[in-house]
């Protein structure tokens, strides 16, 4: 389709087309931007949530605006349903491809109640009691955020918690403290289930040595949820503009001006949501502060009741296993399993079939009654990993409007909702009163003392990310 014509479907109030087909090897490391109105990855959630919904059609002239949004996932939209509802902002997004193209379609659709890689024996270590404490009381608050956000959207939720599948015995006494700890010390009623209960009564995964049971953890429906987001923004009053790439940012005289394919926007403040997307080269504050890495996902055809039996799925919640390079996995409203894992380490390799195969074996690893069933989709995506595992939503220098949410490290389905409204807070000057950790300091470089610390996949870029590949997959499969 040329750009005449997807300007008037715009123009007609419908969703814009894409104008360039689905990139496999896109890389964010390699590449200027992410491209333009590219067409969405093929996901199970593209799949099957229907037609997009209506947008704004691309920036096609200069334009003055209050606040630009980069990034139209599901930070950037929840960023402008919160400055509208609680700040009467109407927010400008500008989004490179398609809405919501990026990670908000290409996740697993988990929503925990986590912000990044660590956990709440780490945050004691890393900030001290008191401040993990509070970052508790964020995640526990996010959650009820989240579960508000979605109260009127049809994303197929399923409710009920999390459960952290031990896959080797020696994982189950780490378990057990962290249990003890979150009931103890954070009062958050997490139990602890032997290798019989969970098989028995959750899951027949062939790998469970025990779980860990939190009480929060809901399953959604990750492209209606988007495409609900979209809807619920622009029925506010914010405008959302596919095909429009940040090519260029030059700020002057306190305005920020930013060039796409089609104007010039000159916005007073910008909220930067782009993800495990964002380019080196957007800005110079972002370079080197983020090491996307890759992440697989398959969905099979619908199982049958008899499959499902063999596979012990007596529960829709949520699951991850204890793997550092762990496996996300669940049932599916429509009876699919879903399950995924880590990916190739660049976005050339990326669409080599061995990865998928990888992914495949694994499951059948977990549930031998699958061998040989029927992969209906099958993608890989960026995760947005900070280098100490921990995201950030922050104003990097007081003296510019500039202001981003990223590095949630897999854990931004939930989170992505109260990081939204964490930025909206930025954005509109009442920042001052955020004062955790992930409020108050940039996203940081690499560091070799907080690799050691918290694994986190650089400094050495993605030399070191294939030994620690290596490395942690040793470590792992160890009995």
């Amino acid at each position: 389709m040329d750009a005449n014509a997807v300007l008037r479907e715009a123009a007609a109030g419908r969703t814009t087309a894409p104008s360039r087909p689905y990139d496999p090897a896109y890389d964010p490391l390699v590449s200027p931007t992410p491209g333009q109105g590219r067409d969405y990855a093929p996901t199970y959630w593209i799949g099957t949530a229907g037609e997009p919904p209506a947008d704004d059609g691309p920036i096609t002239h200069d334009i003055d605006v209050d606040v630009a949004i980069i990034g139209s996932g599901f930070t950037g939209l929840s960023t402008a349903i919160h400055l509208a509802q609680e700040y009467g902002v109407k927010a400008t997004v500008l989004e490179a491809n398609r809405s919501a193209w990026g990670c908000s379609t290409r996740n697993g659709g988990q929503a925990q109640c986590a912000s990044g890689r660590l956990k709440r024996s780490q945050w004691i270590t890393r900030y001290g009691l008191e401040a993990a404490l509070a970052l508790h009381r964020e995640c526990v608050d996010g959650m009820e955020t989240f579960k508000g956000l979605i109260a009127d959207i049809d994303c197929d939720p399923q409710p009920g918690g999390h459960l952290y599948i031990a896959h080797r015995p020696r994982i189950m006494p780490v378990l057990e403290k962290e249990a003890k700890l979150l009931r103890e010390t954070f009062k958050y009623d997490a139990r602890i289930f032997d290798a019989a209960t969970v098989k028995n009564a959750w899951v027949g995964d062939e790998e469970a040595c025990g779980a860990m049971h939190e009480p929060e953890g809901i399953g959604i429906h990750a492209g209606k949820l988007a495409f609900g987001y979209l809807k619920k923004a622009r029925a506010l009053g914010a405008t959302v503009h596919p095909a429009s790439p940040v090519q260029g940012w030059e700020t002057r005289g306190g305005v920020h001006y930013l060039k796409t394919p089609g104007g010039v926007v000159r916005a007073r403040a910008v909220g930067v949501c782009t993800g495990g997307y964002t380019s080196n080269h957007l800005h110079r504050e972002l370079k080197n502060r983020l090491l996307p890495i890759l992440s697989n996902s398959i969905v099979t055809r619908p199982l049958t009741a008899q499959e499902i039996e063999a596979c012990g799925l007596r529960t829709t919640q949520v699951i991850t296993d204890t793997r550092v390079l762990r496996h996300y996995y669940r049932l599916m409203p429509d009876n699919r399993l879903q399950i995924g894992s880590r990916s190739a380490i660049t976005g050339n390799d990326a669409p080599q079939k061995q990865y998928e195969q990888r992914l495949i074996d694994d499951m059948v690893r977990k549930f031998p009654a699958l061998k040989g069933v029927q992969i209906d989709y099958s993608w890989w995506g960026w995760v947005d990993v900070s280098h100490d595992m921990m995201p950030r939503i922050h104003q990097p220098d007081p003296k510019e409007t500039i202001y981003y949410a990223l590095g949630y490290g897999g854990n931004g389905v939930m989170y992505s909702a109260q990081a939204g409204k964490r930025l909206a807070q930025w954005i509109a000057g009442k920042g001052q009163s955020l004062t955790l950790p992930i409020f108050t300091s940039r996203l940081p470089f690499p560091n070799i003392r907080e690799m050691v610390e918290s694994q986190a996949f650089a400094p050495f870029r993605r030399f070191g990310q294939r030994f620690l590949y290596r490395w942690y997959a040793y470590n792992d499969e160890r009995p």
